[in-house]
């Protein structure tokens, strides 16, 4: 989809671009063999010759930054090996006492996984892999966390964030509220959320627990691995209405074996703790 993009251009927004293709003019290269269309300027080529160049050279950032957050899904397809689905666990608080207890990351075949006290330490060399990122949310929580707690810069990897695209597609909830909507089902992972993973970490510290650690990185595992199906529905249905619906359509990803196996008992005492705990809030 990227070669038939035109409103990363400045000066071309999206009706623009629907009369491009709507005259006949359907990608760079017929944009460069069209001599004659008074709507494309020699600065307009110049344009189109960069941007091939910059997609030769696998520079994602180059269109992230000229692309409004939502027209992020057209960059997708043609970085998507070089594509990491990404997600951050923490203890709960932010500023001086935050840190981060886990992350994931999903490069459409593995689950890597770090852990804090273990190898948090090899996610600063194992995410300069990937050009591309996915997220739910990751640009106001999970990469300012990131940066901030783990003095990295991550704004040399183009990000597409997922809240901006659903949320444009008329998707809200959450990432879980998502993923209902759309039928991607946890099994039993159902209900298990961010606070859970707070109350996981805990336990693992505080009893030495690993099967909360274990159940907590299946938790965090899921996540990144469903960024992938949500990211081809997202892909799919933002085709829908233009001239490519049905030729660039991507299939849904298969999911990979889990690597981790989240424990019932843990993850039923642990809501029942969130429960009574709650409740003694709520007098």
């Amino acid at each position: 989809m990227l070669k038939n993009t035109f409103c990363h251009i400045p000066g071309v927004g999206l009706r623009s671009e629907r009369r491009l293709w709507k005259s006949g003019i359907l990608s760079w290269e017929a944009c460069l063999r069209n001599s004659e269309s008074p709507l494309l300027k020699d600065s307009f080529k110049s344009q189109i010759e960069a941007s091939l160049k910059r997609l030769g050279d696998c520079d994602p950032v180059y269109f992230a930054g000229l692309l409004n957050s939502r027209e992020h899904w057209r960059i997708f397809p043609d970085f998507r090996p070089s594509t990491a689905y990404l997600d951050i666990e923490t203890n709960g608080y932010v500023g001086p006492r935050g840190y981060i207890t886990a992350i994931s990351l999903y490069d459409g075949k593995t689950v890597h996984s770090y852990v804090k006290g273990e190898n948090l330490d090899e996610f600063k060399r194992d995410i300069r892999r990937y050009k591309v990122i996915v997220t739910y949310n990751g640009k106001c929580f999970d990469v300012p966390f990131i940066e901030h707690h783990m003095r990295i810069d991550l704004k040399q990897i183009a990000h597409i964030d997922l809240r901006y695209l659903l949320r444009d597609l008329g998707f809200s909830g959450g990432l879980k509220g998502c993923e209902k909507t759309l039928g991607i089902d946890r099994g039993e992972l159902d209900g298990v959320d961010g606070y859970s993973a707070v109350l996981l970490w805990n336990d693992f510290k505080r009893n030495k627990n690993k099967k909360a650690l274990e159940t907590l990185l299946a938790y965090n595992a899921q996540d990144v691995v469903n960024l992938e199906p949500l990211s081809v529905i997202a892909y799919n249905l933002k085709l829908a209405g233009t001239p490519f619906e049905r030729t660039h359509q991507l299939p849904m990803p298969d999911a990979p074996p889990a690597l981790f196996k989240a424990d019932i008992e843990t993850i039923e005492r642990i809501h029942s703790e969130r429960h009574r705990y709650v409740s003694a809030e709520a007098y």
